[in-house]
């Protein structure tokens, strides 16, 4: 299904807040409050706030100014200057109790000597906020709940994180500190490129995989699509299937429909033609008050290298505004029975916004969770295999995701750190087996709703249930990203996760699937609930390693790309690649290399109308790689070809690559030796005639015609290692 995606032009991206955030700047500055601005912000305010008391908690967030007053001080106020780590300024001693600054030199001296000097104080993190359109409310309670610094309007010097609203690309200078973005992922979600990416693991593991429905590519794959639906009715059978249609890059709902035949597309022809996705219709979900529901959970990506995925341990629950009945034809036009948009559902009649969490067209995951457990539902099971659906999931986009990452920041280019929040849509069946709709890039995080209070007006009102889920989700996720949570002393989040196996999978999430009620979090030593964000990968690697097959061969394919920035492999490349891996052979010429190359990128070029680029890309680099693996191994199993193809590369790559340090090696050891003959010749011409005939023995063991034969030999290898190293790049 569609996400509840927003597009960012509702709120004018963000823009009124900006003028608002500049304004309260302003009268700040103009009252001289340098008092105030050292003032202890107050607690962390509870997630849940009365209208009034909500208000004061976001006036007290809004502490950024539209030009960067780190950098810029005031003439006018020289006590509102601050150093790098956000004290006064030098000669201006602080005396408000909260650095040594107002102690007198002695105390603070006998402290140093006691071992008892107080930690300096910590400069606040800061974020850049002005492109956050439609999360910036959530994000600005998190920067105060968390006592951080936040710039709405950006800020000439660098800020620790970068807080995107849509795309990496927003911002194309920024060199340092954190992106909540990755490059690529926002292609690599739309419904064409995640179904490619999870039929290409299908292949592999079909069991570990059956969590996502069949699907087909249009109009590329029609022929398949109309061969394959047709099968039940030859075989004698009564066609029963239905299917539902989800262009490639729809969203909130928008242009999708249901089908029970391949003659009811609606496909344009020529070159009006788009592609879609046309997958199996879940015929028989989980109904809970005879209505239709989907899973909206969060997961945050840490990193891709090495791979850290956590998963929130709440989430929502978005509910159908129509009684489910199962598709017919005469019903499958009916959106609000079949669609769990929350964008469609809140245009229906009978949408409920409920202030509690368990009841109305949105709610808590707990809550459901709850009430499934009260009907004797093992819980545990459940989130294993949700748990189990989302970790497959990121390990079968992750290949594709380096490509992009090293496209955009190279290996020693300057550039920041990534990390993303992601929305897994997710289908319970009949039988309470997940199964995945889709994953969005860029999942709603708004914490308010449209609500019409005359007719014609409307405004935006608060959602208890969002703001529940939401603050928490991007609370914790700041502080994960802390960058200053690795440094000696600093206190690791409670919940953060480590590294071990741990339990069993149930464990990790249930903690809050108690109670349809919010439960009292405990809080950690500084005054913050435990993280919502619960560590799941590498925490259960072992479970999960087998899987990344393809996440060698996407090695493989970066390796021999050879140019920075480059994301396809060129012919003379590939070539380098079967040369190296030593796959050519007398049933594997390079003449058939060659065909099996422009065969492939000649496919992938017509299924990918809108690249420009030529070459193979990754997806057609597995292709070749599954085409190669069959053609050596007499296993059954691809899975078990590819791995023996796998081992055979990663065996000639590692030899090539200790002979090259072992020339390496040997080199540096001839040029040692060359160099200590040269200094022992120095130090005999210069001794007195007593030692000419220790002189003359190092004159004959570095003898010129000596030293001639041992340069010519490391130019040799230094020639051969050269050549090597140019073939491999181009």
């Amino acid at each position: 299904m569609m996400s509840d995606r927003d597009d960012g032009d509702r709120n004018g991206g963000g823009g009124d807040g900006n003028d608002v955030e500049a304004e309260l700047g302003r009268t700040k500055a103009s009252s001289g409050g340098a008092a105030a601005e050292r003032a202890t912000p107050p607690r962390t305010p509870p997630l849940t706030t009365p209208p009034a008391a909500k208000s004061k908690a976001r006036g007290r967030g809004e502490t950024g100014r539209g030009d960067d007053a780190d950098a810029v001080p005031s003439a006018k106020s020289p006590s509102r200057r601050r150093d790098a780590g956000g004290g006064p300024a030098a000669g201006k001693p602080q005396t408000n109790g909260h650095a040594d600054g107002g102690r007198p030199a002695a105390h603070r001296a006998k402290d140093r000597r006691d071992g008892h000097a107080r930690p300096r104080r910590r400069r606040p993190v800061t974020v850049d906020t002005s492109r956050a359109k439609t999360s910036l409310e959530a994000l600005k309670l998190s920067i105060a709940q968390l006592r951080w610094k936040e710039f709405p309007l950006g800020r000439r010097a660098s800020c620790d994180i970068y807080w995107h609203g849509v795309s990496f690309h927003d911002n194309d200078h920024i060199v340092s500190g954190q992106v909540n973005k990755f490059p690529g992922m926002i292609e690599m979600l739309r419904k064409i490129n995640l179904s490619r990416a999870l039929r290409t693991m299908q292949e592999l593991f079909p069991e570990e995989y059956n969590f996502y429905p069949r699907s087909w590519i249009l109009p590329e794959e029609y022929q398949q699509f109309s061969a394959q639906t047709r099968v039940p009715k030859e075989s004698g059978g009564v066609a029963n299937l239905t299917f539902i249609v989800k262009p490639d890059g729809g969203s909130q709902g928008d242009g999708i429909y249901l089908i029970r035949e391949p003659g009811e597309l609606r496909l344009a022809t020529g070159s009006q033609a788009k592609q879609v996705v046309v997958q199996e219709y879940v015929q028989r979900p989980l109904l809970i008050d005879k209505l239709k529901f989907d899973i909206r959970l969060y997961v945050l990506v840490k990193s891709l290298e090495p791979l850290q995925i956590y998963i929130a341990k709440e989430g929502l629950t978005r509910f159908c505004t129509e009684p489910y009945q199962e598709p017919n034809q005469k019903n499958l036009s009916h959106v609000f029975m079949h669609l769990t948009n929350y964008s469609l559902n809140v245009q229906s009649g009978n949408f409920v916004h409920s202030d509690s969490q368990s009841t109305g067209s949105k709610r808590t995951f707990s809550s459901v969770l709850y009430r499934l457990a009260s009907k004797g539902v093992d819980i545990k099971k459940v989130w294993s295999d949700v748990i189990s659906l989302v970790i497959k999931t990121v390990i079968a986009l992750v290949p594709e995701l380096k490509v992009h990452y090293q496209a955009d920041i190279p290996p020693g280019k300057p550039g920041p750190t990534c990390f993303q929040i992601l929305g897994f849509d997710i289908l319970l069946t009949k039988n309470l087996k997940p199964v995945l709709l889709e994953v969005n890039s860029n999942p709603s995080m708004r914490i308010e709703h449209e609500q019409e209070v005359a007719p014609g007006v409307f405004e935006y009102v608060p959602s208890p249930v969002d703001e529940e889920v939401k603050v928490c989700v991007i609370r914790d996720t700041l502080r994960l990203m802390d960058p200053g949570q690795n440094r000696p002393g600093h206190h690791q989040p409670e919940g953060s996760g480590g590294g071990g196996s741990g339990a069993g999978q149930g464990e990790v999430i249930t903690a809050k699937a108690g109670s349809p009620e919010k439960v009292k979090e405990e809080e950690t030593a500084d005054g913050l609930p435990s993280l919502c964000l619960k560590q799941v990968y590498p925490k259960y690697t072992k479970q999960f390693h087998y899987l990344c097959l393809v996440d060698r061969i996407a090695t493989l394919f970066l390796r021999f790309l050879g140019i920075k920035g480059n994301m396809r492999l060129g012919p003379t490349a590939f070539r380098t690649f079967i040369r190296c891996c030593r796959l050519s052979n007398s049933a594997l010429p390079m003449a058939s290399v060659d065909i099996l190359y422009i065969d492939i990128t000649r496919r992938w070029a017509a299924s990918t109308p809108d690249s420009r680029e030529a070459g193979m890309g990754l997806q057609a680099f597995v292709e070749a790689f599954f085409n190669l693996a069959g053609r050596r191994s007499k296993s059954s199993l691809l899975r078990d070809q590819v791995s023996s193809l796998l081992e055979v590369c990663e065996a000639h790559l590692e030899g090539q690559a200790g002979a090259l340090l072992a020339t390496a090696a040997a080199s540096s050891s001839e040029d040692r030796r060359s160099l200590s003959c040269s200094r022992a010749m120095a130090r005999g011409s210069s001794k007195t005639p007593s030692s000419s005939s220790s002189a003359a023995a190092n004159s004959r063991l570095c003898s010129p015609a000596r030293r001639a034969t041992s340069h010519d030999q490391r130019l040799q290898r230094s020639n051969r290692h050269g050549a090597l190293r140019a073939h491999v790049e181009n």
